[in-house]
Order: structure tokens, then sequence, then C-alpha cells
């Protein structure tokens, strides 16, 4: 049976009740990004400048690219807590060989570090079945410690040549190096799960996993392999930060900071935390929205604690609007 006919069918249900129930989550999310960004033209005279914008694309960098990791992740139906700790072991990786190995043999390591600590999620959870929550919250645990056992609980630094070349605030063509990079993995992640066969495997999986196993679909593999994908998106982010500072440490990405950030990002622009719908555009969008109003509370001198008290409220109206819809479905 082809797998990649099936795929689709094992999760027609839920594409069958698309037009009616993602009108509203499509196109609201989309208004309130627009909405966002003409308030804030109106409010500040300084958010319309080159500058700030290219700035706002650079700040939302790092936390946008662990989001497309953390999307295919939920897409396919597991969470990925682990992200903040292998962003911090890719880093220290990363400047610990830039000296004797050079910066483009230290960006591949760094690079495979976190992808064979994704697949080792991904055996877990894919593999044995353990759940993704509780998997990935105990590595994380352990991956922290392994960047702890790098360090010895310091930070290190490089002067290798170039190494600092992924977070130069130098542009081309308006846009910093960081945000190039961002921009090149969002055409990587959407390619890969919106036009391909693999892709349309996850959402299947991600939608019904006991369908997708009956039609075929190699359930397991498929899962391990998107458990990587997401370590290297958190590898490639800790590069993007650990190249701006030419210094890491065990702290870095302040575990689980980043991952929340990113499942943050990633909820708020609409993709089911049931798993089996979403997009990369969506993390994209929900990312943007985070940076809007970072951007918002340092143009109007607003207290930043209230920051995390709006990104909770956007978090619950976008899970409640998620399950709202699903019920009605």
């Amino acid at each position: 049976m082809n797998a990649e006919v099936e795929a689709p069918a094992a999760a027609r249900p839920l594409l069958r009740a698309r037009p009616r129930r993602f009108l509203v989550r499509d196109y609201g999310i989309l208004a309130i990004l627009v909405a966002l960004f003409v308030a804030l033209s109106i409010s500040s005279s300084s958010f319309l400048s080159k500058a700030n914008l290219v700035s706002v694309l650079d700040q939302s960098a790092v936390p946008g690219i662990a989001a497309c990791g953390v999307t295919l992740a939920i897409v396919s139906g597991a969470f990925d807590l682990s992200l903040g700790s292998v962003y911090a072991v890719a880093g220290i990786v990363a400047i610990k060989l830039a000296a004797s190995a050079g910066t483009p043999l230290a960006y591949l390591a760094a690079l495979a570090a976190g992808l064979a600590l994704g697949l080792v999620n991904g055996i877990i959870i894919g593999g044995i079945g353990v759940n993704s929550f509780i998997a990935t919250l105990a590595t994380s645990f352990g991956i922290t410690g392994l960047a702890l056992l790098l360090t010895d609980g310091l930070s290190v630094s490089t002067s290798a040549a170039h190494f600092g070349m992924l977070g130069s605030l130098q542009t081309e063509a308006g846009i910093t190096p960081a945000s190039w990079v961002f921009i090149g993995v969002i055409l990587v992640a959407a390619t890969l799960l919106h036009f391909t066969g693999y892709g349309r495997a996850i959402y299947a999986i991600g939608g019904n996993r006991e369908a997708a196993r009956l039609a075929g679909l190699r359930v397991r593999l498929d899962q391990i392999i998107v458990l990587g994908m997401s370590g290297g998106c958190a590898a490639i982010a800790g590069l993007v930060d650990a190249s701006r500072a030419s210094a890491a440490s065990s702290q870095s990405g302040a575990a689980p900071t980043l991952a929340l950030t990113a499942i943050a990002a990633t909820v708020i622009g609409g993709t089911s935390i049931a798993g089996g719908e979403g997009g990369i555009w969506r993390a994209v969008v929900g990312v943007l929205i985070l940076g809007f109003m970072a951007d918002a509370f340092t143009l109007l001198n607003v207290n930043g604690n209230y920051q995390d008290v709006v990104e909770c409220a956007l978090i619950l109206i976008a899970v409640g609007i998620d399950v709202l819809l699903r019920r009605r479905a």
C-alpha cells in the first residue's frame, strides 16, 4: 500500500472540516499580526525605521529557528522540552572545537551533536513509546548535566577566526546573517512539511497514530526522524547565539525558557497542540507577534514584567480557540 496516498486519507476527517474550522484561526492570527503592526506604526515613530525592523527580525531569529523544529514535533504529536539544553550543548561544542578544528568543522560538529541528541529523544519517544512530555523533560536535565560536564559550570569562549559571522550585525540587503539563517530554516522546514510525502506522513501520524500505522506508514521511524530534526533546529539556534557572543555556557538558552518560548510562538500561531494540524508559516507569525510585542514594550517604555502576562493570555486564547473548534468539528 502506498504510504504517500494513504497518509492524507488517515487525516481525511480533519481535512474535510478544514474550511469551516480553520477560517478564524488562519485569518484571525494574521489579522492580529497586521493590527499589531499598524498600532505600533501609529504609536511609535521609531517602529517603522529600518534599523528597528532589522533588529526585530534579528532578535526573532533564535526563537524562530527553534519554533520551526517545535512545529515539526508538535504536528507529529510530540513535544520537545529539551530544546534549551540541546541549544546550550551545541554552542559549547562549537566553542570548544573552534580553535583546534576551525569554524566550519566546529559548526558541523555542533549541528551533528544537536541531531544526535534529537535522535536520542526520538528513540525514547517514537521507538520505545515514552510520553514525549515526560521523556524530553527528563532528557533536558540529562543534557544540561552534559553541558555542565563540558564546561565545569563555567562560560567558555573563543577568538577563532570567523566564528562570530552568524552573529554579525552587518547587514546584507538589509538583513543580518542570523536572519538569513532563519529564512533558510523556514524554507527548508516548510518545503519538507508542506510539499513532500514525508510531511504528509507527519500530519497523518499526529492526527491519528494508529490509523497511520494501519495505513502502512513507518510511524516509529518517522517520529524518530522528526525529533532529530527538532534537535537540529535547536542546535542551529544555539550556534547563532554562540556566534553573537563568541561564548557559551550551560545556561545558554536559559533552558527550559527557550523551549517554552518556541512552543508559545507555535501555539500562538495556531498550530494545534493535539497534533496533526499546523504549519511553519504559523510558527513564523507567532514568533513575529512575540517579537513585535517585545519591541512595543521597549519603544513605549512599558514595564517589561507585563510581557509574560500578555504572552500567557495569548497562549490561553490560542489553545482555547483550538479546543472549541475541535469540539465543533
